[in-house]
């Protein structure tokens, strides 16, 4: 599925931004089948899985933002969303969507997120 980010900016620590993510072309019962993630690279840094959501709706974080963020989807409008909220210097990263349903991998153009301290 083709993927189309959103939401990035500049925001201060302790400030929040919502990044979306949707798949324009993909049709309703495609979309809904896929688990969806949102990844980050920082600077010099590798890639790491920040939030996921399956297909059936189950939800996981890396560590550094449990209780700060949310990963949600929308299947009806073919969207999934990352809120972030209390922001921090650490945080900042070009973030991806990705989608995944079987042997399909998928990404997004990738969205510039910078937290200044």
């Amino acid at each position: 599925v083709q993927l189309q980010a959103s939401g990035g900016g500049l925001v201060q620590a302790g400030g929040s931004l919502r990044l979306s993510c949707w798949a324009p072309r993909a049709i309703f019962s495609v979309f809904s089948v896929h688990d969806m993630a949102w990844y980050r690279q920082a600077p010099g840094k590798q890639r790491e899985l920040v939030a996921q959501i399956s297909a059936t709706g189950n939800r996981n974080y890396v560590d550094s933002v449990k209780g700060r963020f949310t990963i949600s989807r929308d299947n009806s409008r073919k969207t999934v969303t990352l809120q972030m909220n209390n922001l921090k210097p650490d945080d900042t990263a070009v973030y991806f969507c990705n989608a995944k349903e079987g042997s399909s991998d998928s990404w997004g153009q990738g969205t510039l997120v910078t937290v200044s301290s």
